[in-house]
């Protein structure tokens, strides 16, 4: 049993005195400790000087020689990947830095980058805006004086070549009006009305007024302290282990049934999952998301630049909720607290932000002698990983599950406010749907990349797509039944960028060549890959070139550590350039070496009513599942028990 499961926050090495270096997993996130030290070595000569801020501060995670010369007693490396830009410029810098000997191992300046809009920034931008005069104004054409009410909502401001708007930082806003206190502000949009704010001045450079569309003033409430009507109390669904958990800690190195890995968490990436193996047998180096794009449908007033992504312009790790115990998670938890890095290099914590847990996953095989009647049946579970991230007006719950069969699946629990806008009542256009008279949900799509560092049964992979075709008719296919599957293994990155075909039933598995089950067939894992999305905006429009990635299905490149974000590392303001389309230029060999597969997944959104107050949660993910990976059904040795808490009704 886990020696620290409770039910409050469990004490994390993250928040805690500094720690011999030696009982460091060498993938275990920077502790506070380390966050201070590697800010102090930048510090010693700052790249702007006292205009010096801090984007990310994050572990620089060592190579897989590294790690198995630590595994074979080697020093254990710990360094750090700084970026940091200047607050008075348009400029980032990159730097690794080395905690061990307390030195900057490499330092590239980028003018013209800009940095992930801080969580600092983003609470100053709602008070620069209501204090700008000619924002001001355009309220009061709509009645609204009163600018404590005004709810500003910061977006990233994409790349439109919008005069004015060249070589700046900056952000772009949509505001709503907030009737009385705590009511839910987003019923009442104040359409038409924008502002673009410069990140590096504080400052409004331009207020958009397309025209003014009445508020709409119906109050749409979720609070409890707004409702007056409940349902009927239910009894309640405990989750209940008596005897314990089944899984247990070492730092942030997790052990569960057959499984082991380390847990992982950044201020862009939040979760992030490395060295899973089932039975010591490897098959994901790291396993993360590492971008998310919401383009939206409307080309109206200022709505056509709303195409953000929330990974790569805000980091999602720092919007992670602190999580509540018996709300978001069920049953005997353990947390982990996250330590992240505040602008000015200072640790700041997130406690609870990430939820581990246990949980019964239904039937996992069963079958009955229909001669004798004998019946075997077995119930599976699974273990969850998971954090919540808040970003604006929308939650991502972000979940990593684990199962006994060896399946590894990963699922995102959309939910939380649409993003509305305002309509004369009953004319919503056909841009979007009317969620409450004079409300409108405007289409939209959450399309997702997950980047995946495969190692199955080792190091050396390939990629085989997978079709089935039906034999024409004839003499091969006489009785008009035949069909087949057709194998094809990628050899170079410009084979492998690849979409769907349900026609064919496509699906794509990583392979080690060298390796073979009793079948004498490559050991694999199979990519279910079955919330694959068409995009719809123009791949050459201003957002289509900045979202390259999400026009393939399955990008495969060689594995470079560097190349590690689909659609460019500084995205803010960027241009396309520096994603995986461009990393696959280089078409290099991808048999039987060490590969990354690349997956684009997600959701498509047509709002509907029932989204409105509060979005039930929509789901999507993907799976990886052993494909030959084992000599028959690996938990076909699971013992035979029965639920002794289970009865009748």
């Amino acid at each position: 049993m886990l020696d620290h499961v409770d039910h409050c926050c469990a004490t994390s090495r993250a928040n805690g005195a500094p720690v011999d270096a030696a009982a460091i997993h060498p993938l275990e996130p920077l502790t506070a400790d380390e966050i201070r030290r590697a800010a102090a070595i930048v510090r010693r000569d700052p790249p702007y000087g006292v205009d010096t801020r801090f984007e990310t501060i994050q572990l620089l995670e060592p190579s897989k020689a590294e790690l198995r010369a630590r595994l074979a007693g080697g020093p254990v490396l710990r360094r750090a990947r700084v970026n940091v830009f200047s607050a008075a410029a348009v400029s980032v810098t990159k730097m690794i830095v080395s905690l061990d000997d307390e030195k900057i191992i490499s330092s590239e300046t980028l003018p013209g980058k800009r940095p992930m809009i801080q969580l600092e920034q983003f609470l100053g931008i709602e008070s620069i805006v209501r204090a700008n005069p000619e924002f001001i104004a355009a309220c009061a054409k709509r009645g609204i004086t009163e600018m404590e009410k005004v709810c500003v909502d910061p977006w990233s401001a994409g790349n439109f070549s919008v005069p004015g708007e060249e070589g700046r930082h900056l952000c772009h806003v949509f505001v709503w009006l907030r009737l009385r206190e705590n009511e839910n502000f987003y019923a009442h949009p104040i359409e038409g009305l924008n502002a673009v704010v410069d990140l590096t001045t504080n400052e409004v450079i331009r207020v958009d007024d397309y025209g003014v569309v009445p508020v709409p003033m119906k109050e749409a409430n979720y609070e409890h302290q707004f409702l007056t009507e409940f349902q009927p109390k239910a009894k309640p669904i405990d989750v209940v282990q008596p005897e314990g958990v089944n899984f247990k800690f070492d730092g942030h190195r997790l052990t569960w049934r057959n499984w082991s890995l380390v847990v992982g968490f950044n201020a862009r990436e939040a979760l992030t999952l490395h060295d899973l193996s089932f039975d010591g047998r490897p098959i994901v180096h790291r396993a993360s998301i590492v971008e998310m794009t919401v383009p939206y449908g409307s080309p109206d007033n200022g709505h056509f630049r709303k195409n953000v992504f929330d990974i790569g312009e805000y980091g999602i790790g720092k919007l992670a909720n602190s999580l509540s115990l018996g709300c978001d998670c069920l049953g005997v938890i353990k947390y982990l607290d996250v330590t992240l890095n505040t602008m000015d290099g200072e640790p700041w914590t997130i406690e609870k932000a990430i939820c581990v847990h246990e949980e019964d996953s239904g039937l996992l095989w069963k079958h009955i002698d229909f001669r004798s009647e004998r019946a075997e049946i077995r119930r599976g579970s699974k273990l969850v990983i998971s954090t919540i991230c808040t970003v604006g007006n929308y939650e991502y719950a972000l979940y990593w599950y684990l199962f006994l069969d060896g399946m590894i699946e990963f699922e995102v629990k959309a939910t939380g406010i649409i993003n509305t806008a305002a309509c004369i009542p009953g004319q919503p256009g056909k841009y979007g749907r009317e969620v409450v008279p004079g409300v409108i949900g405007h289409i939209h799509q959450h399309i997702l990349c997950a980047r995946l560092e495969m190692t199955v049964d080792g190091d050396a992979n390939s990629v085989v797509e997978c079709n089935t075709y039906a034999e024409p008719l004839g003499p091969a296919n006489p009785y008009g039944n035949a069909f087949y599957e057709q194998e094809t293994v990628f050899s170079r990155e410009s084979e492998a960028a690849r979409r769907a075909n349900p026609a064919s039933h496509r699906y794509w598995k990583v392979i080690n060549p060298n390796k073979t089950n009793y079948a004498g067939s490559p050991v694999g894992y199979r990519l279910d890959a079955t919330h694959c999305i068409a995009p719809f905006v123009h791949p050459d429009s201003p957002s289509g070139k900045r979202a390259g990635f999400v026009q393939n299905h399955l990008w495969v490149t060689a594995l470079d550590p560097e190349e590690r974000f689909p659609a460019g590392e500084f995205m803010n303001h960027s241009d396309g350039s520096g994603g995986v389309s461009d990393f696959i230029k280089k078409d290099r060999p991808i048999e039987n070496t060490d590969i990354v597969l690349w997956h684009v997944f997600g959701l498509h959104h047509p709002v509907r009513i029932e989204d409105f107050p509060v979005q039930p949660c929509v789901t999507t993910g993907f799976k990886l599942m052993p494909n030959g990976f084992f000599d028959g059904n690996p938990a076909i040795n699971l013992a035979p028990e029965v639920n002794a808490a289970s009865c009748n009704a």
